[in-house]
Formats: structure tokens, sequence, C-alpha cells
């Protein structure tokens, strides 16, 4: 007799779906998957099932293909199939035969689940499954998430026969008289989680007999110690960060009495992509390096004496922007520029967003665009030149917004005006100007 009251308090427990819930089973025609199939079939839910051909084994992986497409007819079900040339996607992402199988089926499954609308994708995880995953994360290095073993609910994807060992189901296949097929590869030791399986996990039985039992207790409070830390995290971050426009400051002074200090600045900035050994290098700079920058492949983080700036990468390349005698108003990036020609050689003040500029000196066209490498001027009140970057740090302005500030130059290569902040000594309004060229700038 199938466990069909367990199956559903189990569901129920952990809000998996209900009976209304549309679900996509993902059936590979082992022991596991049958058995959740005729247990998603006896507990009267609604499900389509679905099949990966990884094409690794030959005729055997056709064999499981027509199996469970007889299953699926037999039980008058919905099926989907689908055939993975893994090897070569393998090869192409440069990962392992087993990840690559992994990252294709869970993109088909929520495709598909897309299209169709499911509610629910379930796998045939059980707690055996579980305890092998947190062996294999603890051999590779992980966090505490990487303790809790595999959830019952992640997203649309679910596991309903999470509340049994794989000997009951062994057992309950056996009594039943389940058909199944056997998987030739699970006998396979080069994969590492077959050695868990295999190897590993029977030694550790030798010392301990009931290691399903007491992974069981491990594992809830492993999940526990997770969601205390999630509350701490959020608590963290609503004390830690502030939102400036398009970035993020955290307090350093905060930082430094954060206790466990690693393990909270790993867990505040790890979705950002920072990992351990970054995060070790960013409390080693906390009281040493203002200015250090830390990069992710998307976000970049700047030491900036009293406060961390979290920024997103600029990704789009901005263009520079023409700028010719006729115009009066171009648009870059986030700013408008209006251009005023003048007769009187009027001179700003007080404005750090608008300048005056003899207007005999421009060489047409002009040019509105980033700070590049090797950029020098005259600053306002200096006679000698000096060096875009050496400017920037002298008005300490943050490594990152360098390119947010537009600089206008001439037709002949000269920077004229560094937007917001200073002007070119060669270029300002003088005794002998006539005409003033005047350029303001605004922040849309």
């Amino acid at each position: 007799m199938l466990p069909v009251q367990r199956f559903t308090d189990f569901i129920e427990q952990n809000t998996l779906f209900n009976i209304n819930s549309k679900i996509l089973a993902a059936v590979s025609g082992g022991m596991d998957s049958i058995l959740m199939t005729h247990l998603l079939k006896e507990s009267g839910f609604t499900f389509d099932i679905a099949h990966c051909n990884f094409q690794l084994r030959g005729d055997e992986a056709v064999a499981d293909q027509l199996f469970t497409n007889r299953l699926a007819s037999q039980l008058g079900v919905p099926f989907h199939t689908i055939n993975f040339d893994t090897k070569k996607y393998s090869a192409d992402k440069k990962i392992s035969i087993q990840m690559a199988a992994r990252e294709l089926r869970y993109q088909w499954f929520l495709q598909i689940s897309q299209e169709s609308g499911y509610d629910a994708i379930a796998l045939a995880h059980h707690q055996n499954d579980a305890i092998e995953t947190i062996l294999l994360n603890l051999t590779r290095g992980t966090g505490i998430a990487g303790l809790h073993g595999i959830l019952p609910k992640n997203g649309l994807f679910v596991r309903p026969l999470l509340f049994l060992k794989r000997e009951e189901i062994q057992n309950i296949v056996n009594t039943n008289g389940l058909t199944y097929v056997e998987d030739s590869s699970n006998t396979s030791t080069k994969y590492a989680r077959n050695k868990i399986r295999l190897e590993v996990i029977p030694k550790l039985k030798e010392l301990n007999p009931s290691l399903e039992n007491t992974f069981e207790h491990n594992l809830k409070h492993f999940r526990g110690l997770e969601i205390l830390l999630e509350q701490r995290l959020v608590e963290l971050k609503n004390n830690l960060f502030t939102s400036h426009g398009n970035e993020v400051h955290l307090s350093v002074a905060g930082i430094k009495k954060l206790h466990p200090q690693s393990l909270l600045l790993f867990g505040l900035l790890h979705e950002y992509g920072f990992n351990e050994t970054t995060i070790n290098d960013i409390i080693l700079a906390l009281d040493k390096h203002s200015g250090r920058v830390f990069e992710t492949y998307d976000f970049i983080l700047v030491l900036d004496r009293e406060k961390l700036i979290l920024t997103k990468k600029q990704t789009e390349l901005v263009e520079p922007v023409i700028i010719h005698n006729t115009d009066h108003e171009i648009h870059y990036k986030n700013y408008r520029l209006g251009i005023l020609h003048d007769d009187s050689p009027l001179i700003i003040k007080d404005n750090p967003m608008a300048v005056s500029i003899d207007a005999e000196l421009l060489v047409y066209p002009l040019t509105l665009r980033e700070w590049q490498q090797g950029d020098h001027f005259h600053p306002l009140g200096m006679m000698t030149g000096q060096k875009l970057s050496d400017f920037f740090i002298h008005q300490k302005i943050p490594l990152h917004q360098k390119k947010e500030i537009p600089i206008l130059v001439n037709g002949n290569g000269d920077v004229i005006w560094i937007a917001g902040y200073r002007p070119d000594e060669r270029y300002k309004v003088g005794k002998k100007t006539k005409k003033v060229t005047i350029f303001e700038l605004y922040k849309l």
C-alpha cells in the first residue's frame, strides 16, 4: 500500500502545492521518481510528466525515454521530453557533465513551466539525497546555507518525497510491485555524489547506524540557524545600508562593530558577488586604504573613509557627444547641456554647474565625454597643468564616480571644463574677452 496520507501530509505541512495546482513531475524512470508519480496519481493531483534524455548512455537512455512515455500513457497524463547534447554543452561552458545536465534540465523545466503555466515542478529527492548534498557541500566548502541540504520548496521547485529515506522507498516500490528502470551510471564512482553515496556514507554508518535520523535532526537545526542569520542580516541591512541615487552606502563604523565580522559582512555582500576572500580583504583595508576598490562581475565597492560605496558597474558604452557651434542644447547620459552665445563678457559665479568660456578660444566641434586615463588641464587659478586623476583625488571624488562626471573638451584636445567642479584657467573670461559661450548643465 502506498503511503498516500504521509505524502499529502508532508505536502500540506510544507505548503508545496494543493489539489487545484497544475504540477510538472520530473520523471527519470528511476525508483524515486516512479514512486513520486504513482503517489501524485493516487492522491488525485493534476500533473504532467517531463523526461530528459541527456544522450550519455546510448540505447539505455532511449529505453528510459520510451519507458516514461509508456508510463504517461498508462496513467493518462501528458508527456514532455527533450534530447540534450550534454557533452557539447559541458565543453562549451567548461563545466562538468553533471553540472551541465543539471543546468540543462532546470532551464528546460522552467521554460515549459512558463509556457504551460505550471504551479510547481516536482522533483523526487529524498532524505538520503539531502545528506549527500550536505557532505558534498562540506567537501567543496560551504556557508551555513549549504548545511540545510535540500529544501522542500525553492521557488517553483518542490520535493514531496523528502519525508522518505532511500531504504523506505525501495521497500514501498518492491511491496507494491512498481516497475522502474535502473540507471547504470548510478553505480559509477567517477561522479562525486556517487562516491559519497557508495563509499563515504557506508563508512559513516559504521560509526552511526542511525545516520539518517541524526541528519534529519541536524537539518532542522541548520535550517533554524539559517533563518536566524537571515533575520539578523535583514536588521543589519536596514541599519547599515542607505540609498543615495544609484549608490548604496555602508557605514564603516557599523561594519567595524559587526561580530562575527567576516560571517555577517559576507552575508550582507555575497548577493552582489563578493566571495569570502574579498570580504577578508575588505576588512583588512577598513583602517588603512581609503580609495581601495573591490570588484565583482557586476558591482564595484569603494572604500571612502567613513563609508563603503556600492554601485552597479556601467555596462553600456557611453559614446561622446559632439557639439557644433550652431547647437543650443545637447543631451549626454542623464544630463542636458544648455549652450548660450553672448556678446557680453559675462562671468558665471556661484554655480558649479555653469561656466563662461571665452568664445574666441573655442575650436569646434567640441566634445562632451567621460574622463579618460591621461587627461590633464590647468585648474582655474593655477598656471601649471594637473592630471584629472590627481584633481579627483584632491577633490575626494570616489573612483567609481569619475566616469559619471561630464568632461567638456575643445576641438584641439584641451579639457575646458570638469562639469560641476572646475573650468580651465586658459579658457576663462578675461579683460580681452569680447564674446562668451555659457555652458550650463542640468541633471535630468
